[in-house]
């Protein structure tokens, strides 16, 4: 059995050293067929112990939202990159932005960069919503609130502290349409104040979207 074969039911997910060597058991020297197929680009390395299948494959490969979630977990996608998703912003963002549990980190990959910011237990838990974009790809991404906040939460030197001034933060510098924003739920979002970082700041953004 050739490794595209052998690989075939596992493409469209980030792949595991792991699983890799268990599939190619049945060679003396496993790591060194890793190493022939990393340089044949039929295997692709995103972080150490973290592969995905090559172009040349020419299989299903995962959608760069999971690729984030794999590539550093417990993580979820949201900043701009879920603010695009949801089409609330206008700009397609680039660099895949998601938020961690962990330390903050930057991933410099063949597929692109990834950036990871810190957010602590409880508030991190909240707003996360499970995207289904095929049968075998299920991402984390954070919810239209909880992408907003944690924007707001995570950006430095923003303090909102009038409703003219986060009108300007939200129309101007990141060029929301205020009918988009008359939509958020603002009440599941006043749940989550009492354990956010910024709550004045979350509390002047609440305050504003119900004014719209």
């Amino acid at each position: 059995m050739d490794f595209r074969t052998m690989i075939k039911e596992y493409a469209e997910a980030p792949i595991s050293r792991h699983l890799i060597l268990e599939l190619l058991s049945v060679y003396r020297r496993p790591n060194d067929k890793i190493s022939e197929l990393l340089k044949s680009k039929e295997l692709i390395s995103i972080r150490r112990g973290l592969y995905i299948t090559g172009p040349k494959m020419d299989l299903p490969s995962p959608e760069p939202f999971l690729i984030a979630n794999h590539l550093r977990g417990p993580s979820y996608v949201s900043l701009e990159s879920a603010l695009s998703f949801w089409d609330m912003i206008p700009e397609r963002a680039y660099e895949i932005s998601s938020v961690t549990i962990k330390s903050s980190k930057i991933y410099k990959t063949p597929v692109g960069r990834f950036s990871f910011q810190q957010l602590k237990i409880p508030y991190y838990s909240y707003g996360i919503k499970n995207i289904e974009y095929s049968p075998k790809q299920t991402m984390l991404v954070a919810s239209r609130e909880k992408a907003l906040c944690d924007k707001v939460v995570l950006t430095p030197k923003i303090n909102l502290r009038s409703i003219k001034q986060t009108q300007e933060f939200l129309m101007e510098d990141l060029r929301m349409d205020s009918e988009v924003l008359s939509t958020l739920d603002t009440e599941v979002m006043e749940l989550w104040i009492s354990n956010a970082p910024k709550k004045s700041s979350l509390k002047m953004l609440i305050k504003t979207l119900i004014e719209l």
